[in-house]
């Protein structure tokens, strides 16, 4: 579930591209700029002096309708009018690599999640663990939330998508799994935190 923040001084153009990504790759979530700390990607249309200014560690996307314009400091430079299915072809190749590499790893509480290779390594002995790709969409999710504890109903929207067939005791139970391969009883190397029906990573 990348995150994307799309940069624009034109409103229209920005609502169309957000529109697009989201009907075309529904895995994708298009960010307010309020949220902009969660942001996986960030994609900025023709705004030199915005795209100067910000500073991520993740992939950053260029929009120009310049073709010379090859200076400016981005991941990657996208050539207007834009065709969609290139642009998804390279937001999915360039978060792959992201995630593969140390800038993309999560790291919290002496664990690193390494989502492309769905593992989790505990520092505390080096142990390596794998996840299946709802364990890691579940870690990926309460970290790009840590500062709050996030509900059932709100893991059942972004990581099932409500549906239908889940309910709170299937999460319950991804839950349980999780903590019983990675934790082993131990209380120091507690993982997720329950509280008031929700749950959180310790920090």
């Amino acid at each position: 579930m990348p995150n994307i923040l799309l940069l624009s001084q034109n409103d229209a153009f920005a609502a169309d591209l957000a529109e697009q990504i989201q009907y075309y790759a529904k895995d994708y979530i298009i960010l307010n700029k309020e949220d902009s700390e969660k942001a996986d990607i960030i994609i900025v249309d023709e705004d030199t002096f915005a795209l100067n200014k910000i500073k991520h560690k993740g992939p950053l996307f260029f929009l120009s309708s310049d073709s010379e314009n090859t200076s400016v400091r981005a991941t990657k430079i996208i050539s207007k009018p834009i065709k969609l299915s290139f642009l998804l072809d390279e937001l999915k190749s360039c978060i792959n690599i992201f995630e593969n590499s140390k800038d993309g790893f999560l790291s919290f509480n002496k664990y690193v999640v390494r989502p492309i290779s769905k593992d989790i390594v505990n520092k505390r002995n080096n142990e390596e663990i794998k996840l299946t790709e709802k364990e890691i969409s579940i870690l990926k999710y309460l970290y790009k939330n840590k500062d709050r504890l996030i509900s059932k109903n709100e893991l059942l929207q972004e990581v099932w998508g409500y549906s239908p067939d889940v309910s709170t005791h299937t999460i319950e139970t991804h839950i349980y799994r999780l903590r019983q391969k990675v934790e082993h009883d131990d209380p120091e190397a507690q993982l997720i935190l329950t509280a008031d029906g929700g749950y959180q990573l310790k920090i």
